[in-house]
C-alpha cells in the first residue's frame, strides 16, 4: 500500500467559528423557548427544534476538527477503508466519521523523539521483548512523527566469527518517510523496527572477530582480509545499516545511520582476553627491542672491525656479542663488572 497525500485546505479554524457562531444562537433559542414551547408560534417552535437538535448532534462536526505541528502526520480511515494522510503542518477540518489509525501510538522503545506520556492514559501495560522494555500506552494520540529519531537498543551479547561472546549495542537513526505503509504494511513499526535492529546486528557481527584474526574472510569475496569489530568500526556499522534498511523498507521506514555504542568481550572471557592482549603486545615489544639490539651488535662489531682498535677472535665476538645482547635486551640495567686482570 502506497501513500496518499489529503489536498484537504486547512479550514478547520472557519468550521469552529461557524460551530460557535451558530451554538450561542441555538442556545439562546432554548433558554428563551423552554419554558413557554406551547405558547410561541409555529415558527418558533420549529426554530425551537432545530435548535434542540444542533445542540444534541451538532458537536459530531467537532470531531473532524485535527491539529497538526511540524513534521507530524495522520493517517485517516472511513469505515475501514484508508482515504489518506494528512502531512502538513495547520489546523484541518475532515470527515468527522474518519479515524485515525496507528498501532504504534503507545510503543516506547527506548529510543529519542518518541510518543510523549504527559497525557494520562486510560491504562499502561509493561511488556518485555528480549531486553527491550516495551510500555503500551492506550488513549494516546494517533499522529505519527515524521522526525529522525534515534533507536538506542540494549546490548546484546553475540558471538563472533571466532566463537567468541562479545557485548555489542548500537545506535539506530530512522525516520517514516511512508505513513501509509508503516501502518498497514506491519502490525506495529516500531517494534518491527526493533527486532529487524536486533537480527541485522547478530547477521553482521557473526562475520567479524572481535581482533584482526588470520585467515578469515569478512567479505565473502573468498580473501583473507584484516576486518575486525574493533578495528572496521565504520564498515561494520555500514553493513549493520544496509541490513536493517532492506528489512523495513516494506515497513515506510528510511534508516538515516547506525552507529556502534559499545562494544567489549563478555565478562566470562573479558580477563582471559586481556591477558591474551597482554602476552601479544609484550611478544611485540620484545621482537622490536630484540631487532633493534641485533642491529647495534652488528653496527659496534662492524665499526671496530674497520677502525682496527682490537681483534677478536669468533670465541671473544661470539663473547662480546652475548654480552651486548644481554646489556640491550634485559628488564633491567646492566651491572658492569670490571676486569682488573688480562683480557685472556
Amino acid at each position: 500500500m502506497k501513500e496518499k497525500i489529503l489536498s484537504t485546505k486547512k479550514n478547520g479554524m472557519i468550521v469552529l467559528l461557524l460551530y460557535i457562531a451558530l451554538d450561542i444562537p441555538s442556545l439562546l433559542s432554548v433558554i428563551a423557548t423552554g419554558d413557554s414551547f406551547n405558547e410561541v408560534g409555529l415558527t418558533s417552535q420549529i426554530l425551537f427544534i432545530i435548535a434542540v437538535g444542533w445542540l444534541s448532534l451538532g458537536w459530531i462536526l467537532l470531531l473532524g476538527l485535527k491539529v497538526l505541528k511540524p513534521q507530524e502526520a495522520l493517517v485517516l480511515t472511513l469505515f475501514g477503508k484508508y482515504i489518506g494522510t494528512l502531512k502538513s503542518e495547520g489546523f484541518y477540518w475532515v470527515n468527522p466519521f474518519c479515524a485515525a489509525v496507528n498501532p504504534a501510538a503507545g510503543t516506547k522503545l527506548r529510543q529519542s523523539g518518541d510518543v510523549s506520556g504527559s497525557h494520562p492514559s486510560l491504562y499502561n501495560a509493561s511488556l518485555k521483548s528480549g531486553e527491550d522494555s516495551i510500555t503500551v500506552n492506550a488513549g494516546t494520540s494517533k499522529k505519527i512523527s515524521l522526525k529522525m529519531m534515534t533507536l538506542n537498543n540494549n546490548k546484546q551479547k553475540i558471538n563472533d566469527c571466532l566463537g567468541n561472546p562479545v557485548e555489542i549495542g548500537i545506535a539506530v537513526i530512522w525516520k517514516v518517510v511512508d505513513t501509509a505503509q508503516a501502518v498497514f504494511n506491519v502490525d506495529n513499526y516500531k517494534e518491527y523496527l526493533s527486532l529487524q535492529c536486533d537480527t541485522a546486528l547478530r547477521n553482521i557481527v557473526r562475520l567479524y572477530p572481535y581482533d584482526i584474526a588470520p585467515n578469515i574472510d569478512t567479505t565473502g569475496d573468498g580473501i583473507a582480509d584484516e576486518g575486525s569489530l574493533r578495528g572496521s568500526s565504520e564498515i561494520v556499522a555500514k553493513r549493520i545499516k544496509d541490513e536493517i534498511q532492506e528489512k523495513v523498507t516494506d515497513a515506510g521506514i528510511e534508516i538515516i545511520e547506525a552507529r556502534i555504542t559499545y562494544l567489549a568481550y563478555a565478562p566470562e572471557i573479558a580477563a582471559a582476553m586481556l591477558q591474551r592482549q597482554q602476552a601479544s603486545a609484550v611478544v611485540d615489544a620484545r621482537k622490536l627491542i630484540v631487532d633493534g639490539a641485533v642491529g647495534m651488535v652488528e653496527m659496534a662489531l662492524e665499526q671496530l672491525s674497520e677502525k682496527n682498535v682490537v681483534e677478536l677472535d669468533d670465541e671473544r665476538k661470539a663473547a662480546m656479542v652475548s654480552n651486548l645482547l644481554v646489556v640491550l635486551c634485559g628488564n633491567h640495567d646492566a651491572q658492569p663488572v670490571v676486569n682488573s686482570g688480562s683480557l685472556y
